[in-house]
C-alpha cells in the first residue's frame, strides 16, 4: 500500500512541476500584438528635428482697424423722423439709414426755386440783348453783362443742387436722407426716432469694416525683452476654443499704456466670416525661436501617467513599447524632447491612449 501511495504522489508532483514549468514558459513568451482591425484606426509619426520654439503666453483684445472705421457726423441740424438700422446691423454703401427733417432743407428748396425763376428771367433778357446786339441797337458790353448775369445765377443753382445732393435731400418726402458712407457693421448708434441733432455735433453712428481687425496684445515688463516685431503668434478665443488664429506682430508701441501699465503690440488679422468681434478677449502665444534644435512630436501624442511622460513606440505589430521621455519645452501644440526618442523611430499618435492602457494591463 505504501509503495502504491508514494508512486501516485510522485506522479502528481511530476505533473504539477510540468504544469508550473509550462505556465512559466507561457508567461515568458507573452507578447502584446496589435489587432489587424484596430491597426487601421491608428496613425504613426516620426519625431522631427527642428528649431526649438518657446511659447510666451500673453493676453489681448480684438479691436477694429481704425483706418476702416467711419464716425458719421451730420452737416445739418434737425429732428430724426425715421431710422432704418440697429446696432450690429450689416449695411451697404448708399443704404438709407435715417431720415432728417430740417429747416435748412426748406431754405435750400426755396433758394432753388428762386434761382430757377431768376435764371428764366436772365435767359429771356440775354435773348433780348442778343437780338438787339444783332440789330446794332445793343453794345458788346450789354451782351456780356447779360451773359455774366446768367452765368452767376447758373453757378448759384449748381451750388444749391450740390448741397441738396450732399445732404441726400428727398423733395418728395421733404427730408434729408442719411445714407451709409461705406459698407460695414454698425458698431455704435446714438440716434433714435424723434431725437434732435445739431450740425457737426456728436457722431450719430459708427460703421466699421471688420473684414480686417487688430489684436492689441498686452506685453508686461517681464516680457518686453522677449517680444519683437515680426514674431509669429497663435491666438485663441473662448468663443472658438478649437480654432487657432495665426498672425504676426506688425508693430510694438514705444509708449507705455499708463492705465494698464503694459506695452501694446499690434497684430493684423484677416477676419474670415467675421468671427472675431471687437471687444473679444483673446489668449495670445508669442512663438520665440531659440538657437537650438531638438526632436519634436505632437503634444497630443504624449501620455501623462503617475507624474511621468510617455509615448507609445511602434516597431512592428508585435513590437510596441511604452517609453518614458523627458520634455524640454512645449509650444504651439508641439513638444520638444530632451531624451527618450531617436529620430528614426516611430510613435503612435492616434488612439495611443487605448494601446497604452492595453499594454499596461497586459503586463500586469
Amino acid at each position: 500500500m505504501k509503495l502504491i501511495f508514494y508512486s501516485i504522489l510522485a506522479v502528481v508532483l511530476l505533473n504539477s512541476c510540468g504544469n508550473s514549468e509550462e505556465q512559466s514558459n507561457h508567461s515568458e513568451n507573452k507578447t502584446y500584438c496589435l489587432d489587424e482591425n484596430f491597426k487601421s484606426k491608428i496613425e504613426l509619426e516620426q519625431p522631427k528635428k527642428q528649431l526649438v520654439t518657446e511659447g510666451i503666453p500673453l493676453t489681448g483684445a480684438i479691436e477694429p482697424n481704425p483706418d476702416k472705421v467711419i464716425h458719421f457726423v451730420s452737416l445739418v441740424g434737425g429732428i430724426i423722423s425715421n431710422t432704418y438700422f440697429s446696432l450690429g446691423d450689416k449695411v451697404t454703401k448708399g443704404q438709407v439709414l435715417a431720415e432728417l427733417r430740417s429747416t435748412e432743407l426748406s431754405e435750400l428748396q426755396s433758394q432753388s426755386k428762386t434761382i430757377d425763376a431768376q435764371i428764366k428771367v436772365a435767359e429771356k433778357n440775354l435773348q433780348s440783348v442778343q437780338s438787339m446786339f444783332d440789330d446794332g441797337i445793343a453794345s458788346q458790353k450789354d451782351l456780356l453783362e447779360a451773359q455774366s448775369e446768367l452765368d452767376v445765377l447758373q453757378a448759384e443753382r449748381v451750388k444749391i443742387n450740390a448741397n441738396l445732393h450732399l445732404f441726400s435731400a428727398s423733395s418728395e418726402r421733404g427730408v434729408f436722407q442719411i445714407k451709409a458712407p461705406t459698407t460695414g457693421i454698425v458698431t455704435a448708434k446714438s440716434i433714435s426716432t424723434g431725437a434732435q441733432i445739431s450740425a457737426e455735433g456728436d457722431p450719430l453712428f459708427t460703421i466699421s469694416d471688420l473684414s480686417e481687425v487688430w489684436v492689441l496684445v498686452n506685453i508686461y515688463a517681464t516680457n518686453v525683452k522677449n517680444i519683437e516685431a515680426g514674431m509669429e503668434v497663435d491666438i485663441k478665443t473662448l468663443s472658438y476654443p478649437d480654432e487657432l488664429f495665426k498672425g504676426k506682430i506688425a508693430a510694438i508701441s514705444q509708449v507705455l499704456d499708463e492705465e494698464a501699465r503694459v506695452v501694446k503690440a499690434r497684430v493684423v488679422l484677416q477676419n474670415v466670416d467675421l468671427k472675431l468681434k471687437p471687444g473679444m478677449i483673446v489668449d495670445v502665444t508669442a512663438l520665440k525661436e531659440l538657437k537650438t534644435e531638438a526632436l519634436s512630436i505632437p503634444t497630443a501624442a504624449m501620455v501623462f501617467d503617475s507624474n511621468q511622460n510617455y509615448v507609445v513606440v511602434y516597431k512592428s505589430d508585435c513590437e510596441i513599447e511604452v517609453r518614458q521621455v523627458e520634455i524640454l519645452t512645449k509650444s504651439n501644440g508641439i513638444t520638444f524632447l530632451s531624451s527618450g526618442l531617436s529620430e528614426n523611430e516611430k510613435i503612435i499618435t492616434k488612439n495611443h491612449l487605448l494601446i497604452y492602457e492595453q499594454i499596461k494591463n497586459f503586463n500586469n
